[in-house]
């Protein structure tokens, strides 16, 4: 489980998180992938999402619920990609508990990086690349 993703972020739940049952809104699942996504783009990508020319456009995203978790909880969230394209990324994302020894949720999220003034798709290169690289995994067969 834990060798399945190269990056691992610990992400504490908040108050908010939770909804009138006591645990973590499943909105908050989404949220959670697209920030630990998004933090990976910004640190090791060198994204710039302010001035950038290139954006990240989400155009899929599934969240598949394991088990319940809530406020006070941390969440031990891993990152990997299952495809690298020209254009696009597909990355799967695993939120576990803080011991790493349950799984909470599992999904996937897909980027098409497009220039933005044109909003057309665009090569992803250089340091965004490379960034994404070290994330890849092996298909399994």
């Amino acid at each position: 489980m834990q060798q399945d993703y190269p990056h691992w972020q610990q992400v504490p739940t908040r108050w908010k998180d939770n909804d009138v049952y006591g645990h973590m809104n499943n909105v908050v699942h989404y949220s959670l992938m697209d920030t630990v996504i998004n933090e990976w783009l910004i640190r090791a990508g060198g994204l710039d999402i302010h001035d950038g020319d290139l954006i990240g456009l989400c155009v899929e995203s599934h969240c598949n619920y394991h088990a319940s978790v809530g406020f006070p909880d941390t969440l031990a969230v891993g990152l990997r990609v299952g495809r690298l394209g020209r254009s696009s990324v597909r990355y799967e994302i695993g939120i576990h508990t803080a011991d790493r020894q349950t799984l909470v949720a599992d999904g996937h999220f897909v980027h098409v990086f497009v220039d933005r003034a044109a909003r057309r798709p665009k090569e992803i290169t250089g340091q965004l690349r490379a960034s994404l690289e070290r994330l890849l995994i092996e298909p399994t067969p």
